[in-house]
């Protein structure tokens, strides 16, 4: 039957065999050879040690404890085993050499654990389960480090893994817990350290942990509070507290980073606002409201585009919510007048303005900007003021009138509707009209003699004719 593979149906005829003769060595040893051939190595282990306590120079037991405890990663027991190999006068250089990988191996992997180089720490254990596939040791350091690299259910699988082969091994439970902690479940994570430290009071890792855990929680809760009761530095001081404890935990700290990009926020510290959104989406890119945040911040700081990517990405991920429509669509709207001659800004004033704040920023400015103050300028200069003295003509043309102001604002295209354009505004006309009848708007300006009129070369369209007034 074992020479045809038909190892499970060999193994029950050698368990009759050892039940009527339990001396007999080889059975034990052809027994062992069933169950390594069935992946079952510990069963495997123990019947080849069974062996040899029969028999100490049976050397093909010792062959096989050397091959079990290689499988196990259990280099210790697999080098006792091939010096009683030797002294037998055999050798086997291939479980010699699996020996000194395994070990290398794990050296390096403890090497880069320590550094936090847990990616190359991942490698290295890779490697060494090659050989050593049993090993529930390398298993669950290999779990530990796909906790740390954060990939959970990943580290969870292995961590069960193990479990199944062992219900209460203490360092499989801690990676359990380990990664409810790094998902945010950390009641259930404390619930788990317990455990471990039930069944290993001096597991090093889990202390630490559960420490980590704990202070974690307690800082976090007290920056939420701080926060709540309108503190807002002392919320920000201990938000930037609790993401120090644990560099580590990708999912807290992102929480951690929104937190204080909110405080942040509501302090008017746009770039530090900023910059913990960034970090938030960097550590959890399906982070909705890091995501939201971040390009509220970008819309109050008028870099629409950015703002229109982050709403593109959040309105993907939900496309039938309206919120979201609605936001990409004033970002979309708001990046279309930014493109426009910003008129609040060429009259220098905040887009509330009233009335008569319009008037007296463009009294101001035309008189700064009228060709005729800077007849003596040379003509780049002169082409600069012209070019403002129209664009202030615009904009009070526009700012003026309650219908085109309204357009404006709302971002409509004042070319369309006929009659609201601005190309055919006369900056001149609006000038004279503005300052015309008798000088009553000239407010205390008198004082200088100062000519406006058609003079040659100005062009300015004032059909010939010419007025002045004072200016003090």
């Amino acid at each position: 039957m074992y020479k045809v593979k038909q190892y499970r149906d060999a193994l029950s005829k050698y368990t009759e065999a050892i039940d009527l003769c339990p001396q007999h060595t080889a059975f034990y040893g052809n027994r062992s050879a069933c169950y390594l051939m069935l992946g079952q190595p510990r069963q495997a282990l123990e019947d080849a040690r069974t062996a040899t306590s029969l028999d100490p120079e049976f050397s093909k037991g010792w062959n096989r404890i050397a091959r079990c405890c290689v499988m196990l990663g259990d280099t210790v027991s697999a080098r006792q085993a091939l010096t009683k190999l030797g002294n037998l006068g055999e050798e086997n250089a291939a479980e010699q050499r699996n020996i000194e990988m395994i070990e290398r191996m794990v050296s390096d992997s403890q090497q880069d654990y320590q550094a936090g180089n847990y990616r190359k720490s991942l490698w290295c254990l890779d490697k060494a389960l090659e050989i050593s596939t049993y090993s529930t040791s390398l298993k669950t350091s290999r779990a530990e480090c796909l906790a740390f690299l954060g990939r959970y259910a990943e580290a969870s699988e292995t961590a069960n893994s193990v479990l199944q082969i062992d219900n209460m091994n203490a360092d499989a439970i801690y990676v359990r817990g380990l990664c409810l902690y790094y998902e945010d479940n950390v009641d259930r994570a404390f619930s788990h350290f317990t455990q471990v430290l039930r069944f290993a009071p001096d597991h090093v890792r889990a202390k630490e942990i559960y420490k980590k855990a704990k202070s974690l929680k307690a800082k976090k809760e007290e920056g939420n509070t701080a926060f709540k009761a309108g503190n807002l530095d002392e919320a920000y001081k201990l938000y930037s507290e609790a993401l120090l404890i644990d560099p580590c935990n990708r999912s807290t700290n992102a929480k951690l980073h929104f937190n204080r990009a909110t405080v942040a926020a509501k302090l008017k510290k746009t770039g530090e606002c900023l910059a913990d959104c960034d970090k938030a989406l960097e550590l959890d890119p399906n982070y909705t409201k890091a995501a939201l945040r971040r390009a509220k911040c970008y819309m109050e700081t008028e870099q629409y585009e950015e703002a229109i990517r982050d709403y593109e990405r959040i309105l993907k991920s939900d496309k039938s919510n309206m919120e979201y429509r609605q936001l990409l669509q004033e970002a979309k709207l708001e990046l279309k007048k930014s493109k426009r001659k910003d008129y609040y800004k060429i009259l220098g004033v905040e887009k509330s303005a009233n009335d008569d704040e319009i008037k007296k920023a463009y009294r101001k400015r035309a008189m700064v900007h009228h060709p005729d103050r800077h007849s003596s300028a040379s003509e780049d200069e002169k082409k600069e003021h012209e070019t403002k003295f129209k664009e202030v003509g615009e904009a009070y043309a526009i700012l003026s009138d309650e219908k085109k102001r309204r357009m404006y604002d709302s971002g409509q295209d004042l070319e369309d509707g006929g009659g609201h354009g601005f190309h055919d505004v006369d900056p001149n006309s609006i000038f004279q009209a503005f300052f015309g009848g008798g000088m009553g708007g000239m407010g205390g300006m008198g004082g200088h003699n100062f000519q406006f009129g058609g003079a040659p070369g100005h062009g300015h369209g004032h059909g010939g004719q010419s007025f002045s007034f004072q200016f003090g």
